[in-house]
């Protein structure tokens, strides 16, 4: 069969549900999934094998279960129909989750590829269910069944590949090393970013405000202030440290986290102005002020252990002060 045959037919075979396929396409079905799942536990392994080897061997060990399951089925798939299997994956048919895995999961450390594979697993397992119930050959009932509750052995709770393989203590240092590196390379510059956004464009943004008693005047200030102060601090965090020595990360990551958080913290005081009534739009602006804040205090004790009376304190503190000038030297 040439290759445009085969892509017309999977063309053919798309929006067809799993109650449509035959025996012979639900084996090759299966076929595809597990060469699938072997391959993203394979990179997960290679991904993770030099910060993360506790966690890389488990997702080698997995990779060569999944080989070990598509085994079974090509043999299956040889003693009832032959040599030639059918070309059909997941994405041939509605209603199936494809395996491939989040882009961001990278940037979550080992915990966030343990949690991809988990989805991995209960996708798997309702799958090998499904083509199980509407078979009606026993033989392959009874493989797909089979499939069916070793895949769930991974997948009996929240945390069910933890429980297939109990962590060690490498494992335990692993999990304290993800946060570690979340910390630095996400939250902290990410933090930095929204400070400054939320604090530093405070003040010419309500200096705009009270000196023209306009909302376009400054809703305008306050674009070009928070835009300004995100490029800025972008470049500042990508330049200040390659990462190598700190452990922080590539530069280009923090760099864009940071500037984006600052964008973020500058516009969000800044769009109420886009309300023509002034003290309406003055007002929703302060409010929007007290969130941010908030919100800074809320990280400052989620993720970097600051008491959380002593976050709120310094943190509005800080706005009442910033905030309290800008409206100083516009009203002046």
């Amino acid at each position: 069969m040439s290759e445009t045959t085969q892509k017309t037919m999977s063309w053919m075979r798309r929006g067809r549900h799993i109650e449509d396929l035959s025996d012979a396409e639900m084996l090759a079905l299966a076929i595809s999934n597990e060469e699938q799942a072997s391959r993203a536990y394979t990179g997960f392994a290679e991904a993770l094998r030099a910060d993360y080897p506790d966690t890389a061997r488990m997702f080698t060990e997995m990779a060569r279960e999944e080989t070990g399951h598509r085994h079974q089925l090509v043999e299956l798939f040889k003693s009832k129909f032959g040599e030639t299997i059918p070309k059909i994956d997941a994405a041939d048919v509605r209603g199936l989750m494809q395996e491939r895995p989040s882009g961001l999961v990278k940037f979550q450390g080992a915990e966030g590829y343990r949690r991809q594979a988990r989805q991995m697993e209960a996708n798997a397992s309702r799958f090998y269910h499904q083509a199980a119930s509407r078979t009606l050959d026993v033989t392959i009932r009874n493989v797909l069944g089979d499939l069916a509750v070793a895949e769930a052995a991974h997948e009996q709770t929240a945390d069910e590949i933890d429980e297939a393989t109990p962590p060690t203590e490498g494992r335990v240092k692993e999990d304290d090393d993800a946060r570690r590196r979340f910390v630095l390379q996400i939250v902290q510059p990410g933090l930095v970013g929204l400070m400054d956004g939320s604090v530093s464009t405070l003040a010419p943004v309500f200096a705009a405000a009270f000196a023209t008693h306009n909302s376009w005047n400054a809703f305008l200030v306050g674009m070009a202030a928070s835009v300004g102060a995100g490029v800025s601090m972008g470049f500042a965090e990508a330049l200040a440290d390659d990462g190598k020595l700190s452990g922080r990360g590539t530069p280009y990551l923090r760099g864009l986290v940071c500037g984006l958080m600052t964008i973020a913290g500058g516009i969000g005081h800044t769009l109420p102005y886009l309300i023509p009534d002034f003290w309406t739009a003055t007002a929703v602006a302060g409010v929007v002020v007290v969130i941010e804040l908030l919100a800074i205090a809320w990280i400052q004790w989620r993720y970097m252990d600051t008491p959380p009376l002593s976050a709120v304190a310094k943190v509005m503190l800080g706005g009442a002060i910033v905030l309290a000038l800008g409206i100083l030297i516009g009203s002046s």
